[in-house]
This record gives structure tokens, C-alpha cells and sequence, in this order.
């Protein structure tokens, strides 16, 4: 009787957190296509609405409905990233989507937001670059990163691998996420730590120097 091998592809060690060897042929292709796509977004100015929709199209399959990204974007694969409806990035957003981030409805990023799945060893000897069946490579793996619906994530944040965000939060401006933070919570520092929960009195119409 035939035994089936289980021997899983470079592709499927990635996207399952595993140890995987970025250099694979497969991978690289996949990769460089993604970074291509990016590429000509950038070289597009707004006034191209419909070139620039249909390269986010082939670029970022599981974009939700009414989402809209500023530009300059940059993503390793893109089909790693999940968004609900009415995603908004503005200047300069990185992913690193070498596994799933998914993110809920109404998430605003600010400029120069960096989402990273990615995860190197530790120990030098395992993280340096060695020789592989397909060249030069390193060992990589990743951790899924999870971001709730209605958050606000401020300007010059990092959301580290394996992070979660619940939903209702803000996250300040310059904070490292590594980890895991509350719903409906305000959160900052480096590394972000929930400050307080947001409330009622929070409301913008309190805000009687505003009007």
C-alpha cells in the first residue's frame, strides 16, 4: 500500500509558525510579486483610483469592502493580511506578513505604522545566514498578530509578532505592542501597557474648547 508523504512546503511551515527556509524558490516568487505590486502603488498618485484598486486587488486578496491605503505601502506577501471593512492606513505602512494578521472592521493606522509576524533565534550561530539547498538563507518562523475592530493604532507604532489587540482600543503614538492588550483600552509606552480604559467622558463633545 502507497504511504502518502506529510512533508509540509516551505509555504505551509510559514504560515503555520514553523521554522521555514525564506530562501525557497517559491517563496522568493511569491515575495517578489507582492513587493512588485507595492512598488507600482507607490508610483501612483491618488487621482489613479482605479489602477491603484485593481493592484490592491491582486496584491491584497482579503481587503475588506470601503478600505483605503494611503501610500507608501510595503508587504511581503500580502495574502497573509485579513481586513474587515473600512480598513485606513496612512503614510508609510509595513507589513510583514510572513503569517495571518487579521484585523477587524473600522481600524485606522496614522503614519508609519509596522505590523511584523516575523521571529529570528535568538542564539547567533542559529540566526546568522547559512547555506541551503537553494543558496544563502536564515532560519525565520512567525506568530500570527490579531487587531480588534474600532481601534485606533497612532502614528510610529510597532505591533510585534504574536501580538493581540482587542477591540475599542487606542494605541498611542510611538509604542512597541508586544503582547496582549485589553478591549477598550487606552494603551502606550514601550512596551504598551493598557493606561485606563476608555469612557463615556472620553467623548469628543465634552470637548467644549472644540466647538
Amino acid at each position: 500500500r502507497m504511504i502518502l508523504s506529510m512533508k509540509m512546503s516551505e509555504l505551509e511551515k510559514m504560515t503555520a509558525g514553523k521554522l521555514y527556509d525564506a530562501g525557497d524558490p517559491s517563496l522568493s516568487k511569491i515575495r517578489d510579486k507582492a513587493h512588485s505590486l507595492a512598488f507600482r502603488y507607490n508610483q501612483l498618485d491618488e487621482l489613479h483610483k482605479e489602477e491603484r484598486a485593481e493592484i490592491l486587488k491582486e496584491l491584497l486578496p482579503n481587503l475588506g469592502k470601503d478600505s483605503s491605503l494611503t501610500g507608501p505601502i510595503y508587504f511581503d506577501y500580502g495574502f497573509n493580511f485579513h481586513t474587515g471593512d473600512r480598513f485606513y492606513c496612512n503614510f508609510n505602512f509595513v507589513c510583514l506578513d510572513v503569517c495571518e494578521i487579521d484585523i477587524g472592521d473600522d481600524v485606522f493606522c496614522g503614519p508609519n505604522v509596522s505590523i511584523n509576524t516575523p521571529l529570528h533565534p535568538l542564539l547567533a550561530e542559529e540566526r546568522n545566514q547559512y547555506l541551503s539547498e537553494h543558496g544563502m538563507t536564515d532560519k525565520e518562523y512567525g506568530k500570527k498578530i490579531v487587531i480588534g475592530s474600532n481601534c485606533w493604532i497612532a502614528s510610529n507604532v510597532t505591533i510585534c509578532a504574536g501580538s493581540h489587540i482587542g477591540d475599542n482600543c487606542v494605541i498611542g503614538a510611538g509604542s512597541v505592542v508586544v503582547g496582549d492588550i485589553p478591549e477598550g483600552y487606552l494603551a502606550y509606552g514601550v512596551p504598551a501597557k493598557p493606561i485606563r480604559k476608555i469612557a463615556k467622558e472620553d467623548s469628543v463633545y465634552l470637548k467644549k474648547d472644540l466647538f
